[in-house]
């Protein structure tokens, strides 16, 4: 049976590969980026247009999928997220992440307190969330009438989409395998530095870092491919960016000693601090460590991967006995971590007053300077170096 277009394998194939495309740019564009997080706003033409794209072929509910989402940020690896793979395990959700999903999107509560500032107008309430059945069955039938039994098959693959990678991808592999970027408190990572198949959704790990920023994009070779359609959008005046991440901070070698514009930038670039301090301190002194040692204590220091793998966590809970462990073990592993919780200490402290924190910010130079750890050493020269403006050339 042949529709109204007869066409070859591969015409079909690229026609539902560019299906697959809009659906998961609706995703991260309007539900995610727009209507989740503000980050940017839509013209209300494209607005609508995402809206009724997802209607067509998911059939999800802007106010169900905001809820939801706002609420794994909120809840983010404790019992009430909806769907934490550090609680429910990877392989539960990969495999039961559309059903996750379901449960909090079905709890009016979870709807109520987290669905606020989503579309409240007639089509919404009296088609949209009336019939979310409806788009989909309309779709099926426009491909069945555009392709043929073909059109079973590509409305088939698009319904399978978001539950395979945006519920069962993101929401599983983005918090239990991957590269990071940034030292969240969760367990974020970015799947792959191209953000090309989910539509940047890719680099999960910079946006928990910075969620409410339009571009997901943190590095040099990493690729947001919404965030280039936004461009669009912008030149267009369809799209304004509200929110976007902050740029690095600049550093000055030449700098002898911390400022206040050095408090700053540092107390502005939490994340950026933090997690060179891991790149550059603690995971350099874990391998020299491991490297120099042998015999029971390169065994000992193996048991400490935690340090190295999945600091978040091991800095997270560790108590006085485990700081005890890694002291007998490696007296300067425990220096650093004595002087990574120091330098978050300010963090926790931000509302002091400037010049206390400034003092604060001093000492830990200090002591870091006198550690005798050359990887230490040299990270203050770029602790005490960041600036907000950029140097002269």
């Amino acid at each position: 049976m042949y529709g109204f277009f007869t066409l070859s394998f591969w015409d079909f194939v690229f026609i539902t590969l560019g299906y697959t495309h809009v659906t998961i740019i609706a995703v991260t564009i309007y539900l995610h980026r727009n209507q989740a997080h503000h980050a940017i706003d839509l013209h209300p033409v494209i607005s609508h247009f995402f809206r009724f794209w997802l209607w067509l072929t998911t059939g999800m509910n802007t106010k169900e999928w905001t809820a939801v989402h706002r609420k794994h940020h909120v809840s983010v690896e404790t019992d009430d997220d909806p769907h934490s793979p550090v609680v429910l395990g990877v392989k539960n959700v990969l495999l039961r992440g559309t059903e996750l999903y379901r449960l909090s999107a079905h709890d009016a509560e979870v709807v109520k307190q987290f669905g606020f500032g989503t579309p409240d107008d007639l089509i919404e309430n009296k088609l949209y969330s009336a019939y979310p059945m409806a788009g989909i069955l309309m779709m099926f039938l426009t491909n069945i009438l555009l392709f043929g039994l073909p059109g079973v098959t590509i409305t088939a693959i698009q319904m399978l989409w978001i539950p395979l990678f945006a519920a069962g991808v993101i929401n599983g592999l983005g918090h239990w395998g991957g590269y990071r970027n940034f030292d969240t408190k969760d367990a974020s990572t970015n799947i792959f530095p191209w953000g090309i198949i989910i539509g940047g959704e890719e680099l999960h790990n910079n946006h928990h870092a910075f969620a409410a920023s339009a571009k997901f994009s943190m590095r040099p070779w990493e690729f947001d491919i919404a965030w280039c359609y936004i461009r669009v959008l912008s030149a267009l005046k369809l799209a304004t960016v509200k929110s976007i991440a902050p740029a690095r901070p600049y550093i000055d070698l030449d700098k002898l000693s911390p400022d206040l514009e050095t408090l700053k930038a540092v107390v502005a670039n939490r994340l950026h601090v933090m997690s060179d301090f891991k790149k550059m301190v603690m995971h350099r002194v874990y391998r020299e460590e491991i490297t120099n040692s042998s015999g029971e204590k390169r065994f000992q220091l193996k048991k400490l991967h935690r340090v190295y793998k999945a600091p978040y966590r091991f800095l997270s809970s560790i108590d006085n006995h485990e700081m005890k462990e890694v002291y007998f073990i490696s007296r300067r592993l425990h220096i650093v971590l004595n002087s990574y919780n120091s330098l978050e200490d300010l963090y926790r402290q931000r509302a002091s007053d400037a010049d206390v924190l400034l003092k604060r910010l001093k000492e830990w130079c200090e002591e870091a300077e006198q550690s005798g750890i050359s990887a230490l050493q040299e990270y203050v020269k770029v602790v005490r170096g960041y600036t907000l403006t950029e140097l002269p050339n």
